[in-house]
Formats: structure tokens, sequence, C-alpha cells
């Protein structure tokens, strides 16, 4: 029997238009799917920039306005590599003209926006689906399944942290397509939208909705000269944040992210204490869970490393024999895969806008905080932002 086609219609040719691209090209080639994904279009703001990624990634045709994808009907699926600043935009659009809409994080610069945006994709019925990869590490899933079995009992505290160190220097500028992520009216904010996002969305998916914050965030370097008007400006985003939440089902966390840690390029670590155990994660070692069990004997109790590689390990069993170990890239084939099962009814198509909103509205309360001093419930994303 013939697969449907699903014709994708990316937008950025940055970091994540490669991570995405090269999830669209491998998803079918290790999963066993009703779809085939075709690379129909891709669109930069140069053709010349559009050109070379399409001929070096398999994209049929190129486009240098977006606007273009939303009316060809040989266009399913619009993905969104680009700034934090256009994914609203684009997403609405995608919507109203009826296509599914894959979207980086963090889903929108603010609340509002997220919000409109969720309005947008469930007014049209359109599947949907934000990029939050860590999710789909085989270890982070592993560890969620361990957490629903019961394994760990109540959970008592979560802890993570996203170390960078790459923003250091005073000299570097602000803005362009380079360092978007340093200008405020870009990216919405600095390492709470970026790092902790994925640190929040990630907890939320392993231990439930987080009820009220209390933070602080730190802009070390005060002023950069903007890329665009060649002028020194107020920086806007914040270098370093860290907070402390309460979770709904009581259990207590601390969350920090900088990109002020010298000597850390992409540490993203969590761990998790219960009341019968205890699991912990790193991303530069990405393969493995560590788990402590204490329902273990008094003699072998202790920490174990598990090398998440065998077939019966989450994603495992498409890839490799047991003892070789994947990557940073496959989190994102491992979306991929999901969130096309998902169209089909055999999986699920997450986290969708909504699921991601609810992280926005954390971030939201963690800047919230900072500003006020004080804490901040995080309201349940129902549609309607807080002030």
């Amino acid at each position: 029997m013939a697969k449907q086609r699903l014709n994708v219609g990316l937008v950025g040719c940055g970091f994540m238009g490669r991570a995405h691209s090269n999830a669209f090209r491998q998803v079918g080639k290790f999963f066993d799917l009703p779809q085939d994904v075709v690379l129909k279009a891709v669109c930069a703001r140069t053709e010349a920039t559009a050109k070379t990624f399409a001929e070096n990634w398999g994209y049929e045709t190129v486009e240098t306005d977006w606007r273009a994808l939303m009316a060809r009907p040989d266009i399913d699926l619009i993905d969104i590599a680009t700034p934090n600043s256009t994914h609203a935009e684009i997403a609405i659009a995608a919507a109203k003209a009826g296509k599914m809409v894959a979207c980086e994080k963090p889903l929108g610069r603010s609340v509002a926006e997220s919000e409109a945006m969720v309005r947008a994709v469930e007014q049209a019925g359109v599947a949907n689906m934000v990029w939050y990869n860590y999710r789909r590490v085989p270890a982070v899933t592993f560890a969620k399944q361990i957490i629903d079995e019961g394994r760990l009992g109540r959970i008592f505290h979560y802890r993570a942290k996203f170390l960078q160190d790459w923003t250091i220097s005073s000299e570097l500028p602000q803005g362009g397509a380079g360092l978007w992520r340093l200008d405020a009216a870009v990216a919405g904010s600095g390492v709470t939208g970026d790092l902790l996002a994925h640190c929040i969305d990630t907890a939320m998916w392993l231990n439930g909705g987080i009820s009220e914050v209390s933070a602080m965030t730190e802009t070390f370097i005060k002023q950069r000269v903007h890329v665009e008007t060649g002028k020194v400006q107020a920086v806007g985003i914040d270098d370093a944040s860290a907070f402390l939440a309460r979770f709904a089902n009581g259990s207590l966390a601390t969350f920090e992210a900088t990109r002020y840690a010298r000597g850390h390029k992409a540490l993203y670590t969590l761990e998790i204490n219960g009341e019968h155990g205890s699991i912990a994660w790193d991303l530069h070692d990405l393969h493995r869970l560590d788990f402590y069990d204490h329902g273990d004997t008094g003699t072998l109790r202790g920490w174990r490393s598990i090398h998440i590689t065998d077939g019966d390990h989450p994603y495992m069993k498409q890839w490799w024999v047991p003892g070789l170990q994947i990557g940073y890239e496959h989190s994102f084939i491992h979306q991929m895969a999901d969130f096309l099962s998902g169209l089909a009814g055999t999986g699920g198509a997450v986290p969708s806008f909504r699921e991601a909103l609810a992280t926005d509205n954390v971030t939201d309360a963690v800047l919230r905080s900072a500003r006020d001093r004080q804490w901040a419930e995080v309201p349940a994303a129902t549609g309607q932002s807080a002030s």
C-alpha cells in the first residue's frame, strides 16, 4: 500500500533548521510510519541561502517569503525554525491556511503571543507541535517510565540546571542573524525562555504542573553594540536566571540557567528524589540514566548507571545493537516519529502548542517574580495571561 505523502515547508536555515531537516530525512529510514516525509520547500531571506540549503538537504523548491508557503496547496506542514519574534505571525498564518504547524521553542516571546498561537491552531483544528526535543532522549523517556510506574514513590525534590558560557565577552554585540538571542525585542527573554524553557518542559512532563515560583535574574553586561544600528544599546535579556518552585504535587524544585558559567558549553542536568528512589541525568552523558533504588538490600544499595542502549529501552530497537549509543540529533528524529504516529492515531503529537503555553506561563511567572521580588503564582494554560 502506498504511503501518504507529508510535504514539509521549512522556514529558517539556521542551526535548528538543520536539526529539523535531518529528522525529516532520517525518520522514515528507521521508523515504520504511515507517511513519507517529503522536503518540499525551504524558505530563507535570500535566494542564495535558500538554494544552498535546499541543495544540501534535498528540498525540492525554495522561497524567499514565508507567506508564499501558505498559499501553496502542495505544503502540508509548516515547520518554524526562525527567531522567536517571527513565531507567532508565521504560526497563526499557517493555521489560518489549514496547514499543520511545528514550531521551535519557546512558543512565543510572551504569554500573549503564545495564547494567540494556541487559539489559532485550535480554532483551525490543525495538528501542532513544539520542538521540546529533550523529552525524546531515550534516557529521559525511560526516566518518565520509571516515575509513572511508581518506582520513586512520592516525589520530594526536583532540581535542574542548564549552563553555558558563550556570552561572557563584553565585546560580543547583540542582534542580527547570529546573536538575536541577546536582543530582547527578538528573543523575548534570555536564558529563561531559551534554556530554562527546556528544563521546565521536561520537569512538568516528568513531575506535573508547577504552581508557584520565586526567582531572581541578572544581566551582567548592561550594554552592547547592536549589530543592526551600530550603536551601543541597553541589553534587555537575562544572562542568568535561578528560581525556586513548588509543584502541584507538593514537591519542591530548584532551577538555574546561565550563559556565564565558564567551562560549560551545554551542561543540562536533572535529578529527582522520591520516597523510594532517585534518578539523575546529564546531557553530556545522555545515553546513561543514574538510578538509586532504596529497595535494594543494604549491602548492594547504591547508585547504578544504566546504559540506555538495549532494545527494551525507549526508541532503541529502531537503531543499533545493544551497547552502541546514539546522540542529540536522534531526539529530533524521535519527536518527528511520534508526531507522525500521532497523526495516524497511534501516538501522541506532543508537546502541543497548549502544552508549550503551560511552559510559557512558568517562564512568564519567573520573570514577573524576579521583577517584583516576590513569589508568583503560575496560571493554568487556559488562554488567560497573568498581569
